[in-house]
């Protein structure tokens, strides 16, 4: 079996301790291509400089929304932009919207600028983009359909990380060609949407992810993820769908390599 994890944050301070040795387990696992995620300029940097020592990682470059006042800067914006020409960068992401924490009016002014400047880099680029939305379903939705509706699309636009909304939401989106990233969440007791989001999505649209070192699948949970977990994901779609794990492996794969344009 080979797995391909399309969304994990190794530059996080959570893996400051032992990077090198989660890495070279993964490396010798069954998870044979991961892409780091960027959330900030720094960040992307990192994401670059980990592709670039090991093979089976590519990188990501963008600004997270919790980074907005960094976004806002169109020098910040610029150099996203010089990051995406950089070997082994496949994407736009994490990019999005995020009115957890600040749902005023400021806030979500400063998110949409940032987002709609991402998107814009990404279709100017040809690249992915790595959508982040929690809590902005209504205003996620309509940015993207604003943007990727009525285009020109590349092979694949993007995927929706971490998806945590409805199966109806889910349709409208794979009806644009995007691909639905399905992480650790889908493992826990309480995931009834997120089993439907499954059940009613084809394979054809469907990624896995750990969002690595967060939402840990079961039985986990309480420990801190890595791309090591992954299978257990595999595993859960599999059972949602009436498959094989080694089917939804190869097909998920398969996606992930059309998203990211790998080879």
């Amino acid at each position: 079996m080979e797995l391909f994890d399309t969304h994990a944050h190794y530059d996080d301070d959570w893996f400051s301790e032992d990077r090198e040795d989660i890495l070279k387990k993964i490396a010798e696992s069954e998870v044979t291509k991961l892409v780091n995620i960027g959330t900030n300029v720094a960040l992307s940097k990192t994401s670059i400089e980990l592709a670039r020592r090991y093979g089976f990682i590519y990188a990501a470059v963008g600004i997270h929304p919790e980074f907005m006042e960094e976004g806002a800067s169109k020098v910040n914006i610029e150099a996203i932009r010089n990051l995406s020409f950089s070997d082994k960068v496949v994407a736009i992401g994490e990019i999005g919207l995020d009115y957890h924490y600040d749902d005023s009016d400021y806030a979500k002014k400063l998110q949409l600028e940032t987002f709609k400047a991402q998107i814009e880099l990404a279709l100017e680029r040809n690249l992915p983009v790595v959508i982040h939305s929690r809590d902005a379903v209504a205003d996620t939705l309509e940015t993207i359909k604003e943007y990727y509706k009525s285009k020109p699309l590349p092979l694949c636009p993007g995927v929706i990380h971490c998806f945590s909304a409805s199966a109806e939401i889910a349709q409208e989106y794979v009806k644009m060609g995007f691909m639905i990233g399905i992480g650790g969440a889908v493992t826990w007791k309480k995931a009834n949407r997120l089993k439907k989001v499954v059940e009613a999505t084809p394979m054809e649209y469907i990624v896995l992810e750990t969002d690595a070192p967060y939402q840990t699948p079961a039985p986990h949970r309480g420990e801190r993820n890595s791309s090591l977990f992954i299978r257990h994901v595999a595993e859960k779609i599999a059972e949602y769908k009436e498959i094989g794990a080694e089917d939804v492996a190869k097909i998920t794969y398969e996606n992930a390599c059309r998203l990211y344009g790998i080879s």
